[in-house]
């Protein structure tokens, strides 16, 4: 591990778009990426662990760090707190470490306004057609309530020319490929996966992939 500081990346997807099963698979291949976690002042659920689920801690103490203006962005859902900690992340960063923060693009304007260093990736389906059926996942959801979430997942996607970076989950072996160049073409080793991630940025996507863009949020 090189003391040089890490890179803070903000990843953000519509539900149905993978973007977990590919975060989770980029930290196994990757010791240099770490995955950002959340405070909450919510219970403790079986099976989690503090400092490895979310920091848990009671809202005395949440009120306090907002107090403090420690939080980059933070949020209210339904009665409980959940909030990302600026302290925590340095502390990370500093260790030489890159980490992912997985936030909506709402949080994403608030962090890229306090950190604008950061470096932003939404990561898209490759259809509309697509979404939906992983959506529906097996089946078992009323038309309404699949209907509901596409609404929403084309919502969030009509922020996408807000990041820096545009992946195309497609193929997961080659959205894990081109995941794995923006990453590296930020460090002084990486210098073969530049090109690569070059293809990825924002203006390069839309003008290779401008009818599916207009198609996934039209």
């Amino acid at each position: 591990m090189n003391h040089s500081s890490g890179t803070l990346y903000i990843v953000s997807a519509p539900s149905g778009a993978g973007k977990t099963s590919l975060v989770t698979a980029l930290i196994k291949q990757d010791p240099r990426v770490r995955v950002s976690v959340s405070h909450t002042t919510r219970a403790m659920r079986p099976g989690e662990e503090h400092g490895v689920n979310y920091h848990f801690v009671v809202h005395e103490e949440f009120k306090a760090l907002i107090a403090k203006g420690d939080f980059l962005e933070h949020a209210e859902v339904f009665g409980n707190f959940y909030g990302t900690s600026r302290s925590a992340l340095q502390e990370t960063l500093d260790q030489g470490y890159d980490l992912i923060l997985e936030i909506d693009w709402q949080g994403a304007q608030q962090v890229r306004e306090l950190m604008p260093e950061a470096r932003s990736i939404f990561i898209l389906p490759p259809s509309q057609q697509a979404l939906r059926q992983r959506l529906d996942g097996r089946g078992q959801d009323s038309e309404e309530i699949i209907a509901g979430r596409m609404k929403e997942a084309v919502s969030e996607m009509t922020h996408y020319n807000e990041y820096e970076y545009l992946i195309i989950n497609d193929q997961f072996d080659e959205a894990l490929e081109d995941l794995k160049a923006v990453f590296r073409s930020n460090r002084e080793d990486g210098e073969d996966a530049v090109a690569h991630a070059e293809r990825l940025k924002l203006a390069n996507q839309q003008q290779v992939h401008g009818a599916l863009l207009q198609q996934l949020v039209g």
